[in-house]
């Protein structure tokens, strides 16, 4: 199953190609940011934002408090691990 999964935006990769930096529990890997980004503000404005990964996308911003819980609620259903490995293996991790 792929789901979106809560991630922090640690670094700004690639500016041009809205590309940033996610921790997912500790998995780091590339994701574009084009959803989130705010259309006239530097991408660097999204360091530190908690957002929805799903397939190399973040695809929407989330609160932290939110973003706490669903993981909580991934790993309480033994999604979590799955995901996390199959982030671990896909391309570009």
């Amino acid at each position: 199953m792929c789901l979106g999964i809560p991630g922090r935006i640690t670094a700004i990769v690639d500016e041009q190609a809205m590309l940033a930096e996610v921790d997912v529990s500790g998995v780091r890997r590339q994701v574009d940011v084009l959803c989130v980004a705010q259309q006239g503000k530097p991408l660097a404005e999204l360091v530190g934002a908690w957002v929805l990964v799903h397939v190399g996308f973040a695809m929407s911003r989330i609160n932290e408090a939110e973003a706490q819980e669903t993981l909580r609620l991934l790993a309480s259903m033994n999604e979590l691990a799955g995901e996390l490995d199959a982030m671990r293996n896909s391309a570009g991790a």
